[in-house]
């Protein structure tokens, strides 16, 4: 699978872009037919609230495209949360795909 990590505004980390990179190949365990994946990471201003770290994440697949976005304290914690949420888009998916063929 090949993964393009775009930081919006900022430099992103070579730490945090290998643990992206990491944690997204872990989605291929559950659909193997994973093209690539693009992920934005930015800031959001947002006052307070410290939860400003936003991961969009998308999937190319044979067919469709998936998409997920999630916010956090960390730009760890919020890729975790998106990948949950692609994993079970993921899963969803490849169901189908089977009880169709």
């Amino acid at each position: 699978m090949n993964v393009n990590v775009h930081s919006i505004h900022f430099d992103a980390d070579a730490k945090l872009v290998t643990f992206i990179k990491e944690k997204l190949a872990k989605l291929t365990l559950f659909h193997d037919n994973i093209i690539a994946g693009d992920v934005f990471l930015r800031l959001e201003h947002d006052g307070e609230n410290r939860e400003n770290k936003v991961v969009e994440i998308r999937l190319s697949i044979p067919g469709s495209d998936l998409f997920a976005k999630r916010q956090g304290k960390s730009f760890e914690e919020a890729t975790m949360n998106t990948i949950d949420a692609l994993r079970s888009q993921v899963e969803r998916k490849k169901e189908r795909l089977r009880s169709v063929g």
